[in-house]
């Protein structure tokens, strides 16, 4: 039984950083790519950032020059550092794995509040 398990979400003020984890427990074979997603009330769930086994990396707009993803295969682990955080970046964030079979790994979510 896979499992993805998120932590690190929670309420900060604008301006400031926080860093989200996703670890894997169970076993996961041929991930090729982890991700970073958000979905703020009344919106679609989109794309923040994602990198590949190759460490290949690729962000949404919004957040380029503010945010860092970045994996630790050994540990199966796969990290957000997001600076500079504004209002807007208010959503439940999700971390998802991809696999050569085709098979699609979600996390429960974790609540990012950017507030004052």
């Amino acid at each position: 039984q896979v499992q993805l398990v998120e932590s690190g979400g929670g309420l900060v003020q604008p301006g400031g950083s926080l860093r989200l984890s996703c670890a894997a427990s169970g076993s996961i074979f041929s991930i090729y790519a982890m991700g970073w997603y958000r979905q703020a009330p009344g919106k679609q769930r989109e794309l923040v950032a994602s990198i590949t086994s190759g460490s290949g990396t690729n962000y949404q707009d919004s957040v380029k020059g503010r945010f860092t993803i970045s994996r630790d295969g050994a540990k199966n682990t796969v990290y957000l550092q997001m600076n500079s955080l504004k209002p807007e970046d208010t959503a439940v964030y999700y971390c998802k794995y991809s696999t050569l079979i085709h098979v699609d790994y979600w996390g429960q979510g974790t609540q990012v509040t950017v507030s004052s």
